[in-house]
């Protein structure tokens, strides 16, 4: 949420991206595109079953991947160590004794997750804005 204004400045400065789909895209990915943080979600279930020398499950791992996402699309768009992870590990029966490990780290890891969910969202922008123009070339040749 924090970098939507540049974001918006970008993609209409530097990608070409219309006003028009950039304030309709770019907000609305925004709130339900979090693929930074389900994925950090994933890697981190993953990386504690390994310390902790558990076993993943096709079951745990469908857990995981679903826990991990639906939570991540109404996530908060605000800094700081997320309490979702504590409910993925849950889903796939991890335990949260490595949290305050993970908790110290997370504002690098923060960072890292707002950089993928803010190019996935200029990424969505850019997209729209070929297929807009692809329809609007179409309507003109007819």
């Amino acid at each position: 949420m924090g970098t939507l204004p540049i974001t918006t400045e970008t993609c209409e400065d530097e990608l070409g991206v219309s006003k028009e789909v950039t304030s309709f895209v770019l907000p609305l990915g925004a709130t339900i595109n979090m693929d930074g943080n389900s994925i950090y979600y994933a890697l981190v279930a993953v990386f504690f079953a390994q310390y902790f020398g558990i076993e993943l499950t096709m079951a745990s791992y469908v857990a995981i991947i679903l826990t991990a996402t639906v939570g991540s699309i109404g996530q908060a768009g605000v800094p700081g160590p997320s309490l979702l992870v504590v409910a993925v590990l849950l889903a796939a029966n991890i335990p949260v004794e490595g949290l305050p490990l993970l908790f110290g780290l997370d504002r690098i890891f923060d960072m890292l997750r707002t950089a993928v969910n803010v190019t996935g969202d200029a990424s969505c922008a850019v997209i729209i804005e070929n297929l807009k123009q692809r329809e609007e070339m179409k309507a003109l040749a007819k």
